[in-house]
């Protein structure tokens, strides 16, 4: 059985990328935390990685083992297909098979590009998977393969991820905000931005409801998660400069200045998903998680920003 929260180990895979940033903090509520990034395991060679972490795995014997790393440069992924596969696909199943070998949980996170974003309607874990290009491709692989691997698994499908360290949509809409006063954004694109401190808060919740769940337990399993509420990046866009405005932030651009745009206005190497919106009923059901609304979720970004910017 995994440890029970506080006691637990935990091995966190990809721990200065930014999920990994958040998480560090997170996860150590639940035990002692080890951290492992690219200089310790290069997920771009799986076929080295067993044998790098086996010692690590041997001596620590983690309890639960959160793999937040992943090539995340969609466009470039068009270009890199071998390199994407290997860092999201092969080295996830080889991580999990490690977490399987000393009976660990395993928790890996994916991505809204696993569908083809058709239709209105929001996307459940019960919907085929159609990704449209090699990032989304390589991440439906790896979720296969961390399923197939460790009994104890959980697959977290997200979207639009936000926060306050690493590069994101966020971010540059506050730099550009600053710089100009006019701006264009697609509005054509439906989904939800996610802030890692929501995916932290939810892997928490999941871990400890989990804690003493054998591997036949039937609530393992792929899970999606996004706040409530739907929008387009052109939203996402309004409602950032609005609320860092309101903040007392010194911008040129007003949230009436960010004109909306069709996406064939703004073509890019890869197809994104028109329809990145996620049903996240299954997740609400089975752990009673609230997920708070996409702007309360937005403002707790842009206020972590300007917290650190004081400190």
């Amino acid at each position: 059985m995994t440890s029970a929260p506080g006691s637990a180990r935990v091995l966190l895979i990809g721990s200065t990328g930014q999920l990994g940033h958040t998480l560090r903090g997170s996860l150590a509520s639940l035990g002692v935390v080890r951290s492992v990034d690219r200089r310790d395991a290069e997920l771009s060679h799986p076929d080295a990685l067993a044998a790098t972490l086996a010692p690590l795995f041997a001596s620590l014997r983690p309890t639960i083992v959160v793999n937040a790393a992943a090539y995340t440069a969609v466009d470039r992924a068009e270009s890199e297909p071998d390199l994407a596969r290997a860092v999201n696909a092969t080295s996830p199943g080889v991580l999990a098979a490690l977490a399987e070998s000393v009976g660990a949980t395993f928790v890996h996170y994916s991505t809204d590009y696993v569908f083809d974003g058709s239709g209105e309607r929001p996307w459940t874990e019960a919907d085929a998977p159609h990704p449209l290009g090699v990032y989304g491709q390589t991440k439906l692989a790896g979720e296969r393969a961390v399923a197939a691997a460790c009994r104890k698994h959980l697959i977290l499908r997200t979207s639009w991820v936000v926060g306050p360290h690493g590069d994101n949509f966020l971010k540059t809409i506050l730099r550009l905000a600053a710089e100009r006063d006019t701006l264009r954004v697609v509005d054509d694109q439906i989904g939800a931005p996610t802030s890692t401190a929501l995916l932290a808060d939810v892997t928490d919740k999941l871990l400890r409801a989990l804690s003493d769940a054998g591997p036949d337990d039937p609530r393992w399993g792929c899970y999606h998660v996004a706040p409530s509420g739907f929008t387009s990046w052109h939203g996402v866009a309004q409602v950032v400069v609005e609320t860092a405005r309101q903040r007392g932030r010194p911008l040129q651009l007003t949230a009436d200045a960010v004109a909306p745009i069709p996406s064939s206005e703004y073509p890019l190497p890869a197809p994104r998903p028109r329809n990145s919106r996620l049903d996240t009923h299954k997740l609400r059901a089975t752990f009673g998680v609230d997920l708070l609304d996409w702007r309360a979720d937005v403002d707790r970004v842009v206020q972590q920003l300007d917290a650190e910017a004081t400190t």
